[in-house]
């Protein structure tokens, strides 16, 4: 089992009593569902597909800059109402999946007593991810893009988990995979826990969740 390095002495999981969770690559696999979905975005308009550069800022940004990034201004109503014609539930869903692990570690975190959250930046579907895979129940809240007036990097988001919560920010760590996540979490005050991803600057760099949930299990 890979273990989950940290920099700072002493255990990273002490004091935590709540867990934010990024979405997309930490909760779902879905770098393939985004690509299809704003590429289908691109062919409606007659445009090639996505570089890898513009593939890796969708993946971590809402969805209204997200298309404006990638769609010329003088079409961006086009973009729009190509976007509202696709049928996400039967054309996306089926390309996103679940990471490895998830479940057993959110059961146990439950059963341990923290209290977990998503901030995400996926402004309509959070929702019908969630209840797709049956884990409405173990979020509280959930913060979109929609829900608040500035999406990630702005720690809007993680302020409104915090105050919900009643908790500090030295009580709760953030899980996600992208720098958006890392400015997020920097900007926020909060200890940040890379999921798969060794270039970022974190508290804590997670191979797995599994490894995540035996040092949980361990440290309590």
């Amino acid at each position: 089992m890979p273990k989950i390095y940290h920099v700072a002495p002493g255990s990273f999981l002490e004091g935590v009593k709540g867990v934010i969770f990024d979405c997309d690559g930490v909760l779902v696999d879905s770098k393939d569902a985004n690509r299809m979905y704003y590429n289908t975005i691109r062919r409606k308009l007659g445009l090639l597909p996505m570089t890898p550069d513009e593939e890796d800022f969708v993946h971590a940004h809402a969805v209204i800059p997200s298309i404006a990034h990638i769609i010329p201004v003088e079409r961006l109503a086009e973009a729009e109402a190509a976007r509202r014609e696709i049928d996400y539930v039967e054309e996306i869903m089926p390309f996103t999946f679940l990471e490895e692990g998830l479940v057993d570690l959110l059961k146990d975190l439950r059963t341990l007593g923290l209290l977990l959250a998503v901030n995400t930046n996926r402004t309509d579907s959070m929702e019908m991810l969630l209840e797709t895979f049956d884990l409405t129940h173990f979020f509280s809240p959930v913060v979109t893009a929609a829900k608040v007036s500035h999406p990630k990097p702005n720690p809007e988001g993680v302020h409104r988990i915090l105050k919900d919560w009643n908790l500090t920010r030295h009580e709760v760590a953030y899980i996600g995979d992208s720098g958006v996540d890392e400015q997020t979490a920097r900007a926020a005050g909060v200890a940040f826990w890379a999921y798969k991803n060794p270039r970022l600057a974190a508290r804590a760099h997670i191979s797995s969740f599994e490894s995540l949930r035996k040092e949980f299990l361990s440290d309590r």
